[in-house]
C-alpha cells in the first residue's frame, strides 16, 4: 500500500545505533525521537561526532539500526528500505563525483544509475543546470571545477530523479559564501517552488537560522528541537559587545573568557562578541577591573543558545575546562617584535596559459594574525604552497624573515609551520607514533623530542588517546593532532589551510585560543578560511579573486568599505560577496567588451 500523502516525510522514534572502534563502544546515536513536517528544510544541527551523519545514513537505508524505528512518509525504513530509497536522495559529504568525466558525462552517469529514461532526460538536464549556472560548462571536466561548483554538480546529479525527502549532509562545508549563498538558494527553490522536503546538516551556525525548523544532537542525544527563532529569544537580554581602550581585542577577549559568568567570548571586528550566563547582570565587566569597558547590548543569535546549551550539558557532566590557551614557558617564543616577517613582491604563477595567481604584493609583520580569502578558484591555495616553499613562483619574490623562498625554501620551510587543509597525518599510526615520526622529520631527536610530545600530549590533551589509531579520532581530534604535529619544531610562521573546516563550535573556539596564544608569543599565522566569522580574528586580511588582490585591510575597514542603505551593519561575509560580485561584474563586462 503506498504511504499516505499526509504522512510525515520523517518519524523517527527512540532510534539507536552504536559502533564497535577497536576495544571501545560508541553509542552514535541514543533513543532519539523527532517527527518533521513535509514542505520544509529541517537543520540538522550538532557538534563533531554528535551522530549526524549516523543520522542520515540510517534513514538511507545505507545502516541499519540497532533498535527504535524510522519511517518516511509512513514507511518503514527497515521493513522496505528499496521501497524508501525511490523516495528520497541522499547527498553525503564527499559525493562521488568522477573527476575524469566532465559535467554532462557525470549527468549521463548519475541518470543510467537512478533509471531515468532516455527521453525525460534532456528537459530534466536543463532545469538542472539552469538551477545550478552549469549550463555552460557541460564539457568541462568535473575535475577541473572549483569546489562550490562541484558541489552544485553533486547536487544536479542527486537530484536527477526528483525526490520527495533530499538528505544534504554538510552540503556547505569547504566551500566560500558566494557558493554557500548560491547552495542555499538551490535548495529554498526546490522547497518553496517544488514541495521537497529537505534534512540538512550543517556546521555553519548562521545557516541553521535559515532553517524552518532545526534538531540538535550532542553525543548522540536529541537536546533541542523547534524553530530557530525559538532558541534565539531563549538568550533575549544576555548578548552584548564589549570595547576596551587601550586594550587589544585579543587581550579583551582573553579577559572576558576568564570571568565567572561568561558564557561565550568572540572576537568581532574590534570589539568582542560577550554572552552572559542567565541571571548575569553585564557590570560583572567593570568589577573586574576593566572600568574603562564601553558595553553595549546586542540583538541574541541562534549561536549564542547552541553554545549556552553545549556548556550547560558539559557542566552538567563535570567536564573539565579545556586547558590555558598559553603555551608552557618551555614552547613559549619570544614577544613579537616590530618588523616584517614575510613580504610578498609581484608574485605570479602559471600553470601553462592559465595565470593562477597574477602580481600579487603584500606584507605580513611578525607575531601578526594574517587572513588570505577569497572565493574558490582565486588563487588563495596557490599562494598558500608558494609560501610554504612547496610550489615555485613563475615569477615575483617570496621572503620569509631573511630567507627568499626562491633560493632557499628547504632552509626556510625549517623555519615553518603548516597545517593542511585535509586531515594529512598517517591513518594508521597511532597519536604518539605520528607525533614521534613528525618530530623526527623536523630533527628533532633525544630529550628534545621526548620534551616536544611530552609537550603535545599534555597540550592538547591527546594523552588519554595516545595508543588510537589516527583515522579513528572524532575530527576534533584530528585537528588538535594536527595543529600539534605543525608546532612539534616551535616554528616561528605557521600557515593554516582552512584548519576548521568542518570541526563544530567548541572546537572552533578551543583552536582560535591557541592560534591567538601563539600570536601573542611572537608566531606569525597566514590562516584561509571560510568561515566569515573567523576572519575576526584576523588583525588584517587579503581578499583575492580571479588570481589577484580584491582588498587589503582589518576585517572593520572592509565592511566599512561595503555599507550602505542595503547593508547599514554589513558582515564580513556581506563584504566578502560584495568584492566577488563587483570583481564578477568587472571580469563579464570585459569579456563582452571585448
Amino acid at each position: 500500500m503506498p504511504p499516505e500523502t499526509d504522512a510525515a516525510p520523517l518519524v523517527l522514534e527512540q532510534l539507536t545505533r552504536r559502533f564497535k572502534i577497536g576495544k571501545r563502544v560508541v553509542v552514535a546515536l541514543d533513543a532519539v525521537s523527532a517527527t518533521t513536517a513535509p514542505g520544509l528544510v529541517i537543520g540538522l544541527i550538532g557538534p563533531d561526532g554528535a551522530g549526524k551523519t549516523t543520522l542520515m545514513r540510517l534513514v538511507a537505508g545505507l545502516l541499519r539500526a540497532d533498535s527504535g524505528t524510522i519511517r518516511v512518509f509512513g514507511t518503514d525504513v527497515a521493513a522496505d528500505p528499496l521501497k524508501v530509497q525511490g523516495m528520497i536522495a541522499y547527498m553525503p559529504q564527499r559525493f562521488g563525483l568522477y573527476e575524469d568525466l566532465s559535467v554532462q558525462e557525470n549527468l549521463d552517469l548519475y541518470a543510467d544509475l537512478q533509471g531515468v529514461a532516455p527521453e525525460a532526460r534532456a528537459a530534466r538536464y536543463g532545469a538542472l543546470l539552469h538551477m545550478t549556472g552549469l549550463t555552460a560548462f557541460t564539457t568541462r571536466l568535473a575535475g577541473k571545477l572549483s569546489g562550490g561548483m562541484k558541489q552544485k554538480l553533486g547536487l544536479a546529479c542527486t537530484l536527477i530523479q526528483p525526490p520527495r525527502l533530499l538528505l544534504l549532509d554538510e552540503p556547505t562545508v569547504g566551500v566560500d559564501p558566494v557558493s554557500r549563498r548560491e547552495l542555499w538558494a538551490i535548495v529554498d527553490h526546490l522547497v518553496r517552488g517544488q514541495g521537497m522536503s529537505v534534512l540538512l546538516s550543517t556546521a555553519y551556525l548562521d545557516e541553521a537560522e535559515r532553517c524552518d525548523e532545526v534538531l540538535l544532537l550532542h553525543e548522540g542525544k536529541l537536546i533541542g528541537a523547534g524553530k530557530p527563532s525559538q532558541f534565539t529569544q531563549a538568550m533575549a537580554g544576555r548578548s552584548f559587545q564589549v570595547r576596551a581602550a587601550n586594550m587589544s581585542k585579543r587581550a579583551l577577549q582573553g579577559a572576558l573568557s576568564r570571568l565567572p559568568g561568561v558564557t561565550d567570548a568572540i572576537i568581532q571586528g574590534e570589539a568582542v562578541r560577550m554572552v552572559l550566563d542567565a541571571g548575569i547582570n553585564p557590570g560583572i565587566v567593570r568589577e573586574s577591573g576593566l572600568v574603562d569597558a564601553v558595553i553595549t547590548q546586542v540583538p541574541p543569535r541562534f549561536e549564542d543558545r547552541f553554545i549556552d546549551l553545549l556548556k550547560a550539558k558539559a557542566a552538567a557532566m563535570a567536564i573539565e575546562p579545556a586547558p590555558s590557551a598559553n603555551p608552557p614557558a618551555a614552547a613559549r617564543a619570544p614577544a613579537a617584535q616590530p618588523g616584517t616577517e614575510i613580504e610578498v613582491s609581484h608574485l605570479l604563477k602559471r600553470f601553462g596559459d592559465f595565470c593562477a595567481v597574477d602580481d600579487i604584493s603584500f606584507t605580513v609583520a611578525r607575531g601578526e594574525i594574517f587572513g588570505l580569502l577569497g572565493a574558490n578558484g582565486a588563487g588563495k591555495s596557490t599562494t598558500f604552497r608558494m609560501l610554504c616553499g612547496l610550489l615555485p613562483a613563475t615569477s615575483g619574490s617570496l621572503q620569509v624573515g631573511s630567507f627568499n623562498l626562491r633560493t632557499a625554501a628547504a632552509t626556510a620551510r625549517g623555519r615553518l609551520g603548516y597545517m593542511a587543509q585535509k586531515f594529512s597525518l598517517y591513518g594508521d599510526l597511532s597519536v604518539l607514533q605520528n607525533l614521534r615520526f613528525f618530530s623526527a622529520a623536523y630533527g628533532l631527536s633525544g630529550a628534545k623530542r621526548n620534551a616536544r610530545i611530552d609537550w603535545a600530549l599534555r597540550e592538547f590533551e591527546l594523552a588519554p588517546m595516545r595508543d588510537a589509531t589516527s583515522r579513528d579520532l572524532p575530527l576534533g581530534f584530528k585537528q588538535r593532532m594536527a595543529l600539534a604535529c605543525a608546532l612539534m619544531h616551535e616554528p616561528d610562521v605557521l600557515f593554516l589551510d582552512e584548519p576548521t573546516s568542518g570541526v563544530d563550535p567548541l572546537a572552533r573556539r578551543e583552536f582560535w585560543q591557541r592560534i591567538n596564544a601563539l600570536a601573542d608569543s611572537g608566531v606569525t599565522v597566514l590562516v584561509t578560511t571560510h568561515f566569515m566569522d573567523e576572519a575576526e580574528y584576523c588583525d588584517r586580511l587579503v581578499i583575492m579573486g580571479q588570481g589577484k588582490v580584491l582588498a587589503e585591510g582589518t576585517s572593520e575597514s572592509l565592511k566599512s568599505a561595503c555599507r550602505d542603505a542595503t547593508h547599514p551593519d554589513p558582515s564580513m561575509e556581506d563584504a566578502f560577496v560584495a568584492l566577488i560580485e563587483a570583481d564578477t561584474a568587472r571580469s563579464a563586462a570585459q569579456v563582452r567588451a571585448a
